[in-house]
C-alpha cells in the first residue's frame, strides 16, 4: 500500500484493493482564507432570500442527489469501502433530508409572536448568523455533510466543509450537485486543508459556528479551540451503544437484528449496535443464534450487491480495532468467532464476537469502530439496564422485548442515551432528532432541531 501523505497533500486509497484513487494538494493559507471570505460574501446575499426560495433550491439538491445516486454510491464504495447497496440507501436518505427540510424549514424558522406581560408585542425571529464550519468523517461520505449543510443553508447561513481525507471526492461531488441545483457559488465550500489550517478556520472571525462528527477525543480538542473564540459548537461523537435483550424477547428476531445492527456499514457507525447485554435466562439461546449469524457474514467485494460487508476504511483503523480486541482478550474476554486479520489485499476484518466481556476491558469501556460485537451477560432486566448505562457514552441503544409498552417506558425513563430503538437497530430519520449525551456529545440534528442550532434567536419587543 502506498503512503497516504505526500508532499503538500495526500492520496485517497481504495480500501478493498489498496490502489490509489486520486492525489490532492492542500490549499495554501491564502487560498483557504480567500475561500472563507467568498463564502461569507455569498452568505450576505443568501441571508435575504425567502424561505421559499431557499427551499426550492434545497428540494432541487435532493432531486440532483437521486439523479446521480449511482455515481455517488460507486464513489463512496471506492473511497471508503461501503457496500454498494448501502450507498444507494445513503443517497436516498440524504434526498429525504432535503425534501423534509424544504417542506418543514419555513414552519420551523417562522417568526413567533408573543404578548408581553405588561402589554405590547414581542416577536421571536430566527436569524442566520453567518458561516458555519463542519468537520466531518468518512463513514457516511454523503450523509455526514448533508446532515448539517442542508439545515444551515435553509436557515440562511453559509457552509464550509472539511471532509475526511478518505472521501474528499465525495465532498467535491456534493459541491457540484449543490451548485447544479442553483445554490449560489461559494455558499457551500469544500476546504482541502490540514489540521493546523483547520484550527485557523475555527479562529477566523468570519466563522460563527463549528460542528464536528467524530471521536470523543477529537470533539474535546475542537470544542476547546472553538470555546477559546466563544463560538458555539455541536458535537456528534462516538459511542459503545448497548442493545438489551430482555427475558421476554423474541430471541430469533433479536439475534438476526443484532447481527445486522453490528455489521451495517462494515461496523463503522457511531450509532451502531456494539454491546449486546443479554439477560441470563435467555443468554445461551441468544449467544448460539447470534454467533451463528455472525459466522455467516462474509466480507467481500463491496461493489457486488450480494456482499454483506466490505473492508474497513484504512489499515490504521483495522489495526486499532485489532489491538483493542487483543487487549480485551488479554484481560479475560474470549473470541467466539472471528478475531483474525485475513491475508490478501484490502483492509478486511471478519465479523467477530467477544464473550465474557467485563468492566476494565476495551470491549466493555471503549468504542469498537468495526465489526466486533461485545456479548455481556446480565442477571435480569434491571441489571441489563444498569450495564447499559454503565458507560461514559450515550448516543444510541436498543431494547428487545415482546412487551413494547414496557420497553418504551424503560427507554423513556431509564435509558441514559440520546436515541433508543425498540425491537430494531436504527440509523437516522429526517423527522427525528439525532444526537447524544455524556461523552457522545451535545446538540441535535434532524427533526427540526438542527435547523435552530446555528441561528440567532432574536427577541424584538414593542412596549406600546
Amino acid at each position: 500500500m502506498k503512503d497516504r501523505e505526500i508532499m503538500g497533500g495526500f492520496r485517497t486509497i481504495n480500501p478493498a484493493t489498496e490502489e490509489v484513487i486520486k492525489e490532492y494538494t492542500y490549499m495554501t493559507d491564502d487560498e483557504m482564507n480567500d475561500a472563507v471570505e467568498r463564502c461569507h460574501e455569498a452568505f450576505l446575499s443568501w441571508r435575504f432570500k425567502s424561505f421559499e426560495e431557499r427551499g426550492a433550491i434545497i428540494k432541487k439538491i435532493g432531486e440532483g442527489l437521486m439523479e446521480r445516486r449511482e455515481e455517488f454510491a460507486k464513489l463512496m464504495t471506492q473511497e471508503m469501502g461501503k457496500v454498494i447497496k448501502q450507498g444507494f440507501q445513503e443517497v436516498k436518505l440524504c434526498a429525504g433530508i432535503c425534501e423534509y427540510t424544504a417542506e418543514n424549514g419555513p414552519k420551523e424558522l417562522a417568526d413567533e409572536e408573543r404578548e408581553l406581560p405588561e402589554g405590547g408585542k414581542g416577536v421571536i425571529t430566527y436569524s442566520p448568523i453567518g458561516v458555519i464550519y463542519g468537520i466531518q468523517p468518512w463513514n457516511f461520505p454523503c450523509y455526514q455533510a448533508i446532515r448539517y449543510a442542508i439545515v444551515n443553508l435553509m436557515a440562511g447561513n453559509g457552509v464550509l466543509l472539511k471532509h475526511a481525507q478518505s472521501c474528499t471526492g465525495s465532498g467535491l461531488l456534493l459541491k457540484e450537485i449543490f451548485e447544479d441545483a442553483g445554490l449560489p457559488k461559494d455558499l457551500f465550500t469544500v476546504l482541502i486543508i490540514d489540521h493546523q489550517q483547520s484550527d485557523d478556520i475555527i479562529a477566523n472571525k468570519l466563522v460563527r459556528g463549528v460542528t464536528l462528527t467524530g471521536s470523543d477525543g477529537a470533539g474535546k480538542v475542537v470544542a476547546q479551540k472553538a470555546a477559546e473564540h466563544l463560538k458555539k459548537t455541536v458535537m456528534e461523537l462516538g459511542s459503545n451503544d448497548a442493545y438489551l435483550v430482555l427475558d421476554d424477547a423474541d430471541i430469533a428476531m433479536a439475534a438476526e437484528t443484532c447481527v445486522q445492527g453490528r455489521i451495517y456499514n462494515n461496523g463503522e457507525t457511531c450509532v451502531a449496535a456494539k454491546r449486546f447485554v443479554v439477560v441470563e435466562s435467555v443468554y445461551d439461546e441468544f449467544k448460539e443464534k447470534f454467533v451463528a449469524g455472525m459466522k455467516e457474514v462474509k466480507a467481500g467485494d463491496p461493489t457486488q450487491r450480494e456482499t454483506a460487508m466490505g473492508p474497513m476504511v484504512t489499515a490504521e483503523m483495522r489495526d486499532k480495532l485489532h489491538k483493542q480486541l487483543q487487549e480485551s482478550v488479554e484481560k479475560g474476554a474470549e473470541i467466539l468467532t472471528g478475531g483474525e486479520i485475513p491475508d490478501g489485499k484490502g483492509f478486511f476484518y471478519p465479523a467477530t464476537v467477544l464473550g465474557n466481556v467485563q468492566p476494565g476491558q476495551p470491549a466493555y469501556e471503549e468504542e469498537f469502530f468495526g465489526p466486533v460485537a461485545s456479548l455481556i451477560k446480565a442477571k435480569d432486566n434491571e441489571d441489563a439496564m444498569r450495564i447499559a448505562n454503565d458507560s461514559r457514552f450515550g448516543l444510541g441503544g436498543g431494547i428487545f422485548s415482546k412487551d413494547e409498552d414496557k420497553a418504551m417506558k424503560l427507554a423513556k425513563e431509564h435509558f441514559d442515551t440520546g436515541m433508543v430503538f425498540i425491537n430494531s437497530f436504527g440509523l437516522a430519520q429526517p423527522n427525528m432528532p439525532f444526537g447524544g449525551v455524556k461523552d457522545s456529545g451535545y446538540g441535535r440534528e434532524h427533526g427540526g432541531f438542527g435547523i435552530k442550532e446555528f441561528v440567532n434567536i432574536k427577541a424584538v419587543m414593542s412596549l406600546n
